[in-house]
């Protein structure tokens, strides 16, 4: 018996996703008990990468980003990858979720460059994250409080820097996840 058994967790991501950012945060809830399913604007399969640059496998998409809400899940990750978190800022249907599950307090987790969707939403204000190195201007601006940590939790937000932190960010969103 899982800490997440009967959990639903969306991971949004779209092409140009991080593939660890993807696949270590989905092996470990699905460790735990849940059931993850992949999320984005578009059917079909998304493009991961890796470093950003160098194409890695595909994965087949569960659901389409408009065809869904916060309440068919228990808590949202948000993978990074340059081009995804770009891609995915700029998807209404996307923002629609992921305001729907801070709406909800239900727990989000993101990592790497994957705040950038949170900042789109404005989601920051008052808040403690910490994200990619390249981000922390834009979640300052957007009113959010940077820290350079591994691993930063505020009120079931769970941030993490890079997939270095990938350990700790799994641990954490796990931890976050089952409270929910």
């Amino acid at each position: 018996m899982g800490v997440l058994d009967g959990k639903r967790i969306a991971i949004v991501a779209t092409d140009g996703v991080e593939e660890v950012e993807l696949t270590a945060p989905r092996q470990a809830v699905v460790d735990a008990g849940a059931t993850a399913e992949i999320v984005s604007p578009a059917g079909g399969a998304i493009q991961s990468m890796n470093s950003d640059i160098a194409p890695s496998a595909t994965y087949p998409v569960d659901r389409v980003a408009a065809e869904v809400s916060a309440a068919d899940f228990d808590a949202v990750i948000l993978p990074g990858g340059t081009v995804n978190a770009d891609r995915l800022r700029t998807d209404a249907d996307v923002l629609n979720l992921v305001k729907g599950a801070f709406a909800a307090n239900k727990p989000v987790g993101v990592i790497c460059h994957g705040p950038w969707t949170l900042v789109e939403a404005d989601l920051v204000k008052g808040r403690t994250l910490t994200s990619f190195p390249s981000l922390r201007t834009d979640i300052r601006n957007a009113g959010g409080t940077v820290v350079d940590e591994q691993v930063v939790v505020d009120r079931g937000l769970v941030s993490s820097r890079d997939p270095d932190d990938l350990d700790a960010f799994c641990e954490a969103i796990v931890k976050e996840f089952a409270g929910a």
